[in-house]
Order: C-alpha cells, then structure tokens, then sequence
C-alpha cells in the first residue's frame, strides 16, 4: 500500500489485449503535441485527481464527458493506435 506499482496491479487475468508495449508508451513521451496539453494546469488537476482516486472507474467515465480530457485521450490513442489511412488510392 503506497509503494510502487506494476501493470501487473492493474490488469487481470484475461486484460492482456489491454496492455501497451513499452516502445508504444515512449512515443507519447516523444509528443509534442501530447506535450503541449499537459501545459494546461486543469487538465494535470484533472489527471491527479484520477490518480489519487480510489474509485477510478467512476471519475474516469465523469471526465470523458469533459472536451478536455477527452482531447487528451484521443491524443494519447492516436499516439499509440495510429488511425489506419483509409480511403488512400494506389499510384
């Protein structure tokens, strides 16, 4: 209690598809964009509070009804889940 965490405290058994590899996790490290979000001082209270939460299911569903936190999630999956370039035309 209070010490250091690992992945495997978060995801059970069954949740593996839920995992990130670690070389996805340092590209948002290497986002300017994600970078320049988390300037917003309201968006890290958002992110601490989570954080600090016991019941962090809940609060999660809360905040994605915020634009805010909500831009921030979608930066971070388009960082680690890139969209698929669709509609794209052979030369």
């Amino acid at each position: 209690a209070g010490g250091p965490w690992s992945v495997e405290d978060i995801l059970r058994e069954g949740e593996e598809q839920d995992r990130v590899p670690l070389q996805k996790l340092q590209l948002l490290g290497e986002s300017e964009e994600l970078r320049g979000l988390l300037l917003n001082p309201h968006l890290r209270q958002l992110l601490l509070t989570i954080d600090q939460a016991e019941d962090k299911s809940s609060l999660m569903k809360k905040y994605m009804q915020e634009p805010l936190f909500v831009e921030f999630a979608d930066c971070c999956l388009r960082i680690v889940e890139p969209p698929e370039k669709e509609n794209i035309l052979p030369e």
